[in-house]
């Protein structure tokens, strides 16, 4: 391949790991003991106590999955309902499924007896204790999804109830732990990467179910955010492995906005979005086993579009008629192209909507400057404000000093294109510049 480096370089870039995990992991892999440097106690208990809590994750998987399989009510009611979602048995062991018994201690009795500690048990948030000292499992009841980290370890569970008792959420989760941020987290990322590293491109969905429905469509570059808003770390985490998503959008109002949400700040992360939409009803996990795999993969293909075409479109249903309410969705997709930080792709994106909604590409530039602006304008103040307040001020002893001007700042950036543009058209009349156009192309080019 042409790439240099040894086995921890290999393992680094292949697994996205940093130097230390990657010595960690080859040495647990082949039975090799390291030293490491002495630490103080304290991050040496840390480090000792974060280990117990994967171990104590671990058996927890296991204590599941076995329930799942061997015990006669999670065959009855756990695996009855995966076999009805169709998960066949290698899915269930890719995704290491399980199922928690019925009754309140089922799980930390067996914890206990085998010999794990108490207090570890509720920092893992698989138990819970009550005021009065006593305590619960938390999962009780459920089919089970294990949450991977990024190097494959059981860091937290998702629950689903299968009953109809309306006093209980459908979904329980992990509460945040030492060992799990749910920010820093994305739900069948250990799974997918390589997938993704080789399709360069990450499909991304809502929940558990979507994500394991699409592995057995053959689609494995999928993650989930698990319900929970996306956030700029998980957008950093794919970022690790493709520039590309794809996000797939419930066939329903409410699934549509909860994602719109997330497209800005995926383009803020400057990332590539694309969107697709599925049919009124549907969502990854029901279409694909309505369809089947072929048809399904086929869908996928054929349907995706670039975010400024599907926020045209369906705008333009929303607007149909009323011209107000047209100029509002004109101004929410420039602020979405606004938040680009590639001035190149800013621009394309420009001509592309100038073109899709027959709007002057003038007009949508100086929306798009003001937007801009205003951005910058907010952030130099924030930064004045965060510099008077961390930095004394220090005298000024020579007045001439005071002419630099700052780099970064608005003002520079465009004295310097007016200058360049006067050098390069200065035999030109001012009907043929088109001052106008060209100001606006000025401020477009700016960094942002």
């Amino acid at each position: 391949s042409g790439k240099g480096g040894d086995a921890f370089t290999f393992v680094m870039e292949h697994e996205k790991m940093t130097y230390a995990e990657a010595i960690r992991y080859l040495a647990k892999k082949y039975g090799i003991e390291i030293k490491e440097d002495k630490t103080s106690s304290e991050s040496a208990e840390e480090q000792s106590e974060r280990e117990s809590l994967y171990i104590l994750m671990n058996f927890a998987k296991e204590y599941y999955k076995n329930n799942l399989i061997h015990s006669e009510e999670g065959q009855s009611i756990g695996l009855s309902y995966f076999r009805e979602r169709g998960f066949n048995d290698r899915t269930l062991e890719k995704f290491e499924l399980g199922y928690a018994l019925e009754g309140w201690e089922n799980f930390s009795h067996e914890a206990v007896a085998k010999g794990y500690n108490k207090d570890l048990l509720e920092k893992t948030g698989l138990v819970v204790k009550k005021e009065d000292g006593s305590s619960y499992d938390r999962f009780r009841g459920r089919v089970i999804f294990p949450v991977h980290g990024l190097a494959g370890k059981v860091v937290a569970f998702g629950a689903r109830m299968l009953s109809k008792d309306k006093n209980q959420p459908k979904y329980i989760n992990s509460p945040e732990t030492e060992i799990y941020h749910k920010s820093d987290v994305l739900y069948g990322l250990y799974q997918a990467k390589n997938a993704i590293r080789k399709d360069d491109v990450c499909y991304l969905v809502e929940g558990y179910t979507d994500v394991i429905s699409m592995h057995q469509a053959n689609v494995e570059n999928v993650v989930a955010s698990s319900g929970t808003a996306l956030t700029e770390n998980q957008i950093k985490l794919i970022h690790r492995f493709t520039e590309n998503i794809t996000v797939l959008f419930d066939g329903d109002n409410a699934g549509i906005k909860a994602a719109l949400r997330g497209i800005d700040m995926i383009l803020r992360g400057g990332l590539n979005v694309r969107v697709l939409l599925f049919p009124d009803g549907e969502d990854p996990d029901s279409f694909s086993r309505k369809i089947g795999t072929t048809e399904f993969q086929n869908y996928l293909k054929k349907n995706t579009q670039d975010f400024v075409s599907f926020k045209a479109n369906l705008y333009a249903a929303e607007a149909a008629g009323d011209p107000i309410r047209k100029a509002e969705s004109i101004k929410e997709i420039v602020s979405s192209i606004a938040v680009i930080p590639d001035p190149i792709k800013r621009s394309v994106y420009i001509q592309e909507t100038s073109h899709l909604l027959k709007i002057g590409e003038p007009v949508l530039l100086t929306e798009l400057n003001k937007i801009l602006v205003q951005e910058r304008r907010k952030n130099e103040k924030e930064k004045l404000r965060d510099q008077e307040v961390q930095e004394p001020v220090e005298p000024i002893e020579d007045i001439g000093t005071i002419s630099k001007i700052d780099p970064l700042s608005l003002v520079y950036y465009q004295e310097r294109e007016t200058i360049r543009l006067l050098l390069n058209y200065a035999d030109e009349t001012v009907d043929e510049l088109k001052l106008s156009d060209l100001w606006n192309r000025v401020v477009l080019l700016l960094p942002h």
